[in-house]
């Protein structure tokens, strides 16, 4: 407690006068302590509680920068008292996902005229309110904006025009055929567009990228340095992404340094880009690279790319042999020490000599993983998943041994059956779950008390799992985010088509791959991030408890078909994982007939910090009243989606009710209920705000998904 005044003190904070005081910490760890309050309850609340707080929660290093993303309990009238009372010293302001403030509100950002970065993806601005704000930034350098059906850019005032040609960031996402605000940026150094354009309007009318004739056509590419786009399914995305690229296909940014194109699917090659590789090849050097697989696969373009110091390469789903990643990428054991992130995810042969005569059960070729760690040691994000990598027999050649030697390792991603210790055989026995989380069998209660086995770090002797993944996972130890994705998952709500009913049987190497792997993750106490995919030999889950007591910093939690298909055998080992998930944020948890019921909601109340809940269960069940009685237990959430077996008309009966009862004291508020195998299903998908449809309710692997850093 604090008081009004300095020398006045609040009874509860004069007890404390034998003891520390927070008060009487140095300037320097008040000011640390408060970067860590969101920007509403510093200016609002904590300003107001004593003079010398007053003082520290303006100064500079606080309120310069404002991040209002994922502050769920901001408020119009929060945003706009904060702006009033701060907004001439704001000069970078990020607004990103706040998707439940009105156009009225966003628009007073005009008052922050001192402002030179600007993020305002996920908001809702027409041209003209766009065009009135910008009108008043004209120290403005970097903006972020999404570009919505009705956007029309002669409505954007000469003043705004000014503004924008002055931009050198610009983050555009669009929702329609249109160039935006791009021909306006005269001056753009980085340019990073995501394609979200649906293919059918709601009336079903079919989209096309003629729409575009006749909107001012020349994107000033001159100076950019960075290009990135990221494309959503569909061919109307595709179709407008080449108008953009076939203004760089005249003339290459001789400054050009970062091009990436993510492309899920298929993306033919056309003249005009297969002249714009020629022209890079010829006259650029790249730090970073992306490109979609049909412009790589059969290709020598890697051969004649010239490489600066190359910080991130995505290579995802190309099929590229492990002969030409050493050959063409590491140049034959090149130093990469530069290289921080690699994204090989679908590179089903990338590990392999020759990717002609492959199957995808060979073992890979752990010299060419050696080659690799060798000249990439300071990777920080790997990205392995979507392949099936078995290793041989052979002493130290075990994929986890190669790994383990790559220490500034901070996320990875892995498919299931490359952490498996060999083939399995039949004089095998089953892996036998972690002993400090002994399973008491089906339907009971794991027991958690005192850990049998210590802790890693303890530094007590004891006997220690002898696995391969055991001993990756000790040293990497600062390892912020993990990914174990079955080889053949695959999510059964994809973007933009009907639900999957059907799914492919693990890979048999997985099979060796249970509970004591699962509880091997214990030892990450760093770990922020972890998604576990397709395990099929999980049999109580007691590993998750080992997690939950052990991992207390995860913020993020994803879980996919665990255990038997049919049989959700892990229930009492996930509801005793999660009172422990003290600080656990984001729960995503799909399994075809999870029960939802009283029990699990219980469970879920304990973690007390939750915001974002997504299920998907073909077949599941979920009891409405459990539900309710979460929501008004768990006063943080604002994300419930669940897309279960229930009728249509349970489904939005309870929507209704937990809208009514909770979205006046949740502002930013989303709750989504239907069936999962309705026919409905993309047309409900849509209306899902992009921050919370890209973060947690559509399956991906996100380790090494994009460069570090690419946008503020």
């Amino acid at each position: 407690d604090i008081s009004n005044d300095d020398d006045d003190m609040h009874p509860a904070a004069a007890g404390m006068a034998d003891g520390v005081h927070l008060l009487g910490f140095s300037d320097e760890i008040l000011l640390h302590i408060l970067s860590h309050v969101p920007s509403t309850d510093l200016i609002l609340n904590v300003r107001r509680t004593c003079r010398k707080l007053a003082a520290l929660c303006l100064d500079k290093s606080l309120i310069h920068t404002v991040l209002l993303q994922k502050d769920y309990q901001a408020s119009e009238d929060k945003v706009r008292q904060l702006v009033k009372e701060i907004g001439r010293e704001i000069q970078q302001l990020s607004m990103a996902g706040c998707y439940w403030l009105p156009g009225s509100t966003v628009e007073h950002v005009a008052r922050c005229r001192s402002l030179v970065k600007v993020n305002l993806s996920g908001c809702h601005l027409t041209s003209l309110r766009l065009s009135k704000m910008l009108s008043a930034l004209q120290h403005l350098r970097s903006l972020a904006i999404d570009v919505s059906p009705g956007f029309d850019a002669s409505q954007l005032s000469s003043e705004c025009k000014a503004t924008l040609s002055r931009v050198r960031e610009l983050k555009q996402t669009l929702f329609t055929p249109s160039y935006g605000v791009v021909p306006c940026c005269t001056s753009l150094e980085k340019l990073l567009l995501y394609f979200e354009i649906l293919d059918r309007t709601r009336e079903g009318a079919i989209l096309s990228g003629q729409l575009m004739v006749g909107q001012s056509n020349v994107p000033h590419y001159q100076n950019l340095r960075v290009f990135y786009a990221r494309l959503a399914p569909g061919y109307i995305n595709q179709e407008v992404v080449r108008l953009y690229l076939a203004v760089l296909s005249d003339r290459t940014p001789q400054n050009l340094h970062a091009f990436l194109i993510s492309v899920p699917g298929s993306f033919a090659e056309s003249g005009a880009t297969k002249n714009l590789l020629d022209s890079m090849a010829r006259n650029v050097a790249l730090d970073a690279l992306q490109l979609p697989k049909s412009w790589l696969n059969g290709s020598s373009l890697l051969q004649h790319m010239k490489f600066n110091n190359p910080f991130y390469f995505s290579f995802s789903r190309c099929t590229l042999s492990g002969g030409h990643l050493i050959q063409q990428v590491i140049n034959g054991g090149k130093d990469l020490r530069s290289l921080a992130s690699l994204n090989l995810s679908g590179c089903v042969h990338c590990l392999s000599p020759d990717s002609l005569l492959r199957k995808a059960e060979d073992d890979i070729d752990s010299s060419i993983l050696e080659t690799l760690v060798a000249s990439c040691c300071n990777l920080r994000h790997l990205n392995l998943s979507a392949a099936h990598h078995h290793s041989s027999e052979g002493l130290g050649r075990h994929l986890c041994q190669l790994l383990a030697r790559l220490r500034h390792l901070r996320s990875l991603s892995l498919p299931v059956c490359s952490v498996a210790d060999s083939a399995p055989r039949a004089d095998r026995a089953p892996a036998q779950p972690a002993m400090h989380a002994v399973p008491r069998g089906f339907g009971k209660k794991v027991r958690v008390g005192v850990q049998s086995c210590p802790s890693p770090f303890s530094g007590q002797a004891g006997p220690q799992p002898s696995s391969v993944f055991w001993s990756l996972l000790k040293n990497l130890p600062f390892l912020e985010h993990l990914e174990l994705i079955g080889s053949n998952f695959s999510s059964a709500m994809p973007r933009n088509e009907p639900a999957i009913r059907n799914s492919l049987p693990p890979c048999s190497r997985a099979q060796s791959v249970g509970d004591s792997e699962v509880a091997a993750i214990g030892q990450l106490a760093f770990l922020r991030h972890l998604t576990l995919a397709q395990l099929p030999s999980v049999l109580t889950g007691s590993g998750l408890v080992s997690i939950g007591l052990q991992c207390q910093q995860l913020r993020s939690l994803s879980l996919a078909n665990l255990g038997m298909m049919g049989k959700v055998v892990y229930m009492p080992a996930l509801s005793d994982m999660l009172k422990h998930c003290k600080r656990l944020r984001d729960l995503r948890l799909e399994q075809p007939y999870f029960s939802a019921n009283a029990q699990f909601f219980q469970a879920l109340s304990q973690c007390p910090s939750l915001q974002r809940l997504c299920l998907v269960s073909r077949s599941g069940t979920l009891q409405p009243d459990a539900v309710l009685a979460f929501m008004a237990r768990c006063l943080h959430v604002v994300m419930c989606h669940l897309f279960t077996g229930e009728s249509l008309a349970t489904c939005k009966s309870l929507q209704q009710s937990l809208l009514r009862s909770f979205q006046a004291e949740r502002p930013a508020l989303n709750v989504v209920i239907f069936p999962l195998l309705h026919e409905g299903l993309t047309d409900v998908i849509r209306d899902v705000p992009l921050v919370h449809l890209d973060e947690i309710t559509l399956f991906k692997s996100r380790v090494a998904e994009e460069p570090p850093n690419l946008w503020w």
